[in-house]
């Protein structure tokens, strides 16, 4: 069993829009965050995020909690498969109330890449490579590149490091071959580049052959600990410039970045040989950088381009894409000391949109009526993936660049999509009393005033929201009404003494005004007790006149 107070502990790391955001794209609104719920099928985003309640919930379908519950959804974990995937992610080491469990994650990664890089020092065909492309020792170290030699060798260290192979196997390090029953490592005689988290945990590398193997670049497997659709290369080392320059340039290789960082483009990362993917989107959207595209001129890389500036421009991202021509790549364009134009080309991307359209344009002949019609008509498919503004000012853009004897922009037709309505769902209550919303979160943000609240006012009196405030009262703030009510930016909490005083003069005014009525209707009461009420309600109305609180019971 987990022990609690180190439940707490990895709790107090937690940042609410950090974890949610490593899952789902989160869009800044007020104060808050907000995004399609990932729990229910919805295009008009009605899940909040709040990093002041540290709690996220969907007005949807109700889904709401903290860190750990939505890890526990999201990934279908239960509470401590939830704690210990977090503790991972975080770098964080739980502590087990028995001690078979006391075992921090295994640093085989980090023992492995220390010695890499030892032995890098001592192999003169890597070091050759390394020095041929330009790399700067200071990078060397930065980076913490290395070099891995044959399997055996592998094997070997991390034996006589007292690692069992089999920590070895689940960190991706090394592999097992179930038809020969032997383990083998993933890396043999490559220069090794170390991967790690956001957060700047070690989980995996990439490797690349000096020797002629098949395969020019390789990556570790997928575990539980690297998942290459959610990283980037160099992000830990990138992300405070990402932050400051509000920017990120994504490449395509490890030694473009190291290159770029070199020649002070520190924000520059790279996808782990894989294509930009919906999951590497929330890590884009942290810092709400202009995202800029570093890809090769050849087919693969414009095929790459065109499909990661599709996937950016209909998720809103701002930025452009810039091609690298004539087999040039921004590493080689630093070695040539090419620093200057490498920034003009970097500040001047060719926007998404334009990129998608033009590369589009370019599959066709446009000669051929047929091929200019296939071409509208994908072309119209993509715009229809935009927001209506964007439709109508690139349908323009179209037209124009369909050929020589162009095309009016009134023939490129975008049917209008069906908008889901952007109300939020109805509440429960079919009506949301603000006042006694009001009292709720105060009574949540401030719980020193719920003595001062209670003498005067019982749960009955509420017409609405009886629920949720003796909800509030017993502290149940998991429940979706009071979620809601903690996120919801239009409720604010009364902050004072002095103002929550007049609130319930003015509440309780109008409360024993209703009652003074039913009392003068009322026929089923003799007139002695109809008299005392009147002037017991009559008094109490007067005191809160003149600002002064009447207790409930009197």
């Amino acid at each position: 069993m987990i022990a609690q107070d180190s439940i707490e502990a990895l709790k107090a790391r937690l940042d609410i829009v950090d974890v949610v955001g490593n899952y789902v794209e989160l869009k800044k609104a007020g104060g808050n965050f907000k995004a399609p719920c990932p729990f229910h099928d919805e295009k008009s985003p009605s899940f909040v995020v709040s990093p002041q309640k540290q709690i996220y919930h969907c007005f949807g379908c109700g889904a709401g909690g903290d860190a750990v519950k939505f890890v526990m959804e999201y990934e279908k974990l239960n509470y401590p498969e939830a704690l210990e995937k977090l503790a991972q992610s975080y770098n964080f080491t739980l502590t087990y109330t028995d001690n078979k469990h006391n075992k921090p994650r295994s640093q085989v990664i980090e023992k492995l890449s220390e010695w890499y890089q030892t032995l890098l020092t001592q192999n003169q065909t890597a070091l050759s490579y390394i020095k041929e492309r330009g790399i700067y020792e200071s990078s060397i170290e930065k980076f913490g590149i290395g070099y891995a030699p044959d399997s055996d060798a592998t094997l070997r260290f991390i034996t006589s490091q007292q690692f069992n192979i089999n920590e070895a196997v689940e960190m991706g390090v090394v592999g097992y071959n179930s038809e020969r029953h032997q383990t083998y490592a993933r890396f043999i005689e490559r220069i090794t580049f170390p991967i790690h988290s956001a957060n700047g945990s070690m989980v995996g590398f990439g490797g690349r052959t000096i020797t002629g193997h098949q395969a020019k670049y390789v990556n570790s497997p997928e575990t539980k600990f690297f998942n290459k659709s959610r990283l980037l290369y160099a992000y830990h080392h990138a992300k405070q410039s990402i932050y400051k320059r509000s920017e990120i340039i994504i490449t395509e290789g490890y030694l473009d970045v190291i290159m770029l960082h070199q020649a002070g483009f520190e924000h520059a990362v790279a996808t782990l040989g894989t294509a930009l993917t919906q999951e590497h989107l929330p890590l884009l959207r942290k810092g709400s950088p202009r995202v800029v595209m570093a890809y090769d001129g050849d087919k693969a890389g414009r095929a790459a381009a065109l499909k990661a500036s599709k996937l950016l421009s209909a998720s809103g991202f701002n930025g452009g894409v810039v091609v690298f021509e004539g087999g040039l790549d921004p590493a080689d364009m630093v070695k040539e000391g090419r620093i200057a134009e490498l920034s003009d080309i970097f500040h001047t991307p060719k926007p998404f949109i334009e990129f998608v359209l033009d590369e589009l344009l370019s599959l066709y002949d446009l000669r051929d009526p047929k091929a200019k019609e296939a071409c509208m008509q994908e072309g119209v498919s993509y715009l229809k993936t935009l927001s209506p503004i964007l439709q109508e000012e690139y349908k323009t853009y179209l037209a124009s660049r369909l050929g020589g004897l162009g095309v009016s922009p009134s023939l490129v037709k975008i049917t209008p999509q069906q908008t889901q309505q952007t109300m939020q769902p109805m509440q429960k209550n079919t009506h949301r009393d603000m006042w006694e919303l009001t009292l709720i979160k105060t009574i949540l943000e401030h719980p020193e005033f719920i003595d001062q609240i209670l003498d005067v006012l019982d749960p009955s009196l509420l017409q609405f929201h009886s629920r949720e405030f003796q909800a509030a009262l017993n502290g149940d703030t998991q429940i979706p009404e009071l979620m809601a009510i903690m996120v919801d930016e239009s409720t604010r909490a009364i902050q004072t003494q002095e103002h929550l005083t007049q609130e319930l003069c003015m509440f309780l005014m109008k409360y024993y005004e209703r009652e003074l009525k039913k009392i003068n209707l009322a026929t089923n009461i003799s007139f002695e007790q109809k008299a005392f009420l009147i002037r017991k309600y009559r008094g109490k109305i007067a005191k809160l006149k003149r600002g002064e609180l009447v207790s409930f019971e009197e």
